[in-house]
């Protein structure tokens, strides 16, 4: 019973002091994200041009990748899922039509069919300029084909969309198809292409971004080297010592990343009212996609991510050349 009642005794006063060094630590991130703030806020026109920097570099991916969104939606609309002109034979009267109309209308890839008449063809060259004068000198007979007007669903992929145009192509009675098919597969090309390019480019300045908070923090811990040594001195970790300079890094990349929003934001603004202009223009086809709530909410935490692994790497490094 006597053995026992030491180690009784140690438990609690074990329970206490990991209390007391975790509410130490909670203290001390505190304080480190609270003076880092104060630091920043003391030099406001040092802070103002690393966040400049910063939010300037991540906000070109944003807009590139605004542009490359609406450059999508602009095909679309201009015609990426137009309907295919369905020439047919000139053998081919109106119930054949109407036959192949109906049998193509049941298809899964083919949303609508509609059917227009020599006549119609007629009507509509009439009202072309510079048609109307050879339209009369045709005698009665109406050399124009019947043609089918197939609008293939929305969601369509460049494949699916070629398979439709070949089918359309092998029926007997069909003489001429006229699809958006080359023009969609570069459209396809160019997108792909714009993505990748996007993808390098935030790629490139996100590490430009990381670079400029890494020689900040550099620049600072260099400053306060003989501060650093006394803390050293008195046995304070690299740990300690570096938390209110990843705090800094921290600070500098969320305000980075909201700047690089609103600079995004700001050039969808100014974006909207020459695109409406242009969607009056077509019809009101064409309209601005904006960036995605995800994204928007995403880039400062990526951007406060990447603020907190460059002041890591280099006050970690600078902690080491000092020690």
């Amino acid at each position: 019973m006597s053995a026992a009642a030491p180690e009784t005794a140690e438990a609690p006063r074990s329970g206490r002091s990991r209390a007391r060094r975790v509410a130490g630590w909670r203290e001390h991130h505190g304080w480190s994200a609270a003076a880092s703030l104060r630091r920043l806020a003391g030099r406001p026109v040092g802070t103002f041009l690393t966040v400049a920097v910063m939010g300037l570099a991540l906000a070109l991916p944003l807009a590139f990748y605004l542009l490359l969104a609406n450059v999508q939606s602009l095909g679309d609309g201009l015609g990426r899922n137009a309907a295919v002109s369905v020439f047919l034979k000139p053998d081919q009267a109106g119930p054949q039509a109407e036959l192949l109309a109906k049998t193509l209308r049941e298809r899964a890839d083919v949303a609508a069919v509609a059917v227009k008449t020599p006549q119609q063809g007629m009507d509509e060259l009439a009202t072309m300029q510079g048609f109307s004068g050879a339209l009369h000198a045709l005698d009665e007979h109406n050399p124009l084909p019947y043609v089918l007007e197939v609008t293939p669903r929305a969601d369509l992929d460049a494949a699916a969309f070629e398979r439709l145009s070949a089918d359309l192509r092998g029926e007997r009675a069909v003489d001429l198809v006229q699809d958006s098919g080359q023009w969609r597969q570069r459209l396809d090309a160019l997108l792909a292409l714009g993505r990748r390019i996007v993808e390098a480019l935030a790629l490139l300045l996100a590490v430009a971004a990381l670079l400029v908070v890494g020689n900040t923090v550099r620049v600072d811990i260099a400053s306060r080297s003989e501060e650093i040594g006394v803390l050293t001195l008195m046995g304070a970790s690299h740990a300690f010592v570096r938390r209110p300079y990843l705090y800094a890094g921290i600070w500098y990349g969320l305000f980075a990343g909201v700047l690089a929003v609103l600079l995004a934001l700001a050039v969808e603004w100014a974006l909207a009212g020459p695109v409406a202009q242009l969607g009056q223009v077509y019809g009101g086809r064409l309209r601005l996609g904006g960036l995605p709530p995800w994204l928007l909410l995403a880039t400062p935490l990526a951007s406060a991510l990447l603020g907190w692994l460059g002041a890591r790497l280099v006050s970690a490094w600078q902690l080491r050349k000092a020690a």
